[in-house]
């Protein structure tokens, strides 16, 4: 699968997947309704759109996740950078941080990230 893109609406009934799976789709319908005032013909078809893309396995009335979040994160976030920063992470994080503080614990967390993250030449 080349695009990870998913729409709000997609993403947000995909969490309710990551977090139930395996999960009936009875009960994922039941969910989505609770937690996102939908209707069970919504979740039908939103459900039948996503199968249909990839992102998830309906099998026998059981809805697993073929892609995990960390995938769509990735990919959303590639795509934030390149398409809005010219693919700089630091004009990103410049932007970002413009007008935030950081936590010492937030700074330390970012900075073990960077470490790991270095390429050794």
């Amino acid at each position: 699968m080349d695009e990870l893109k998913l729409y709000e609406s997609e993403y947000r009934f995909m969490e309710i997947i990551w977090e139930a799976q395996p999960v009936r789709s009875t009960e994922l319908a039941r969910l989505a309704a609770y937690q996102l005032g939908w209707k069970k013909s919504t979740s039908y078809t939103v459900l039948k759109k996503l199968s249909g893309r990839g992102f998830v396995k309906n099998e026998g009335a059981v809805v697993t996740a073929l892609v995990q979040r960390e995938e769509v994160q990735r990919y959303e976030s590639e795509s934030l950078v390149d398409k809005s920063f010219g693919g700089s992470l630091p004009a990103f994080l410049t932007a970002f941080l413009r007008d935030r503080r950081l936590t010492r614990e937030e700074a330390e967390e970012i900075r073990r990230m960077i470490e790991e993250a270095v390429k050794d030449d």
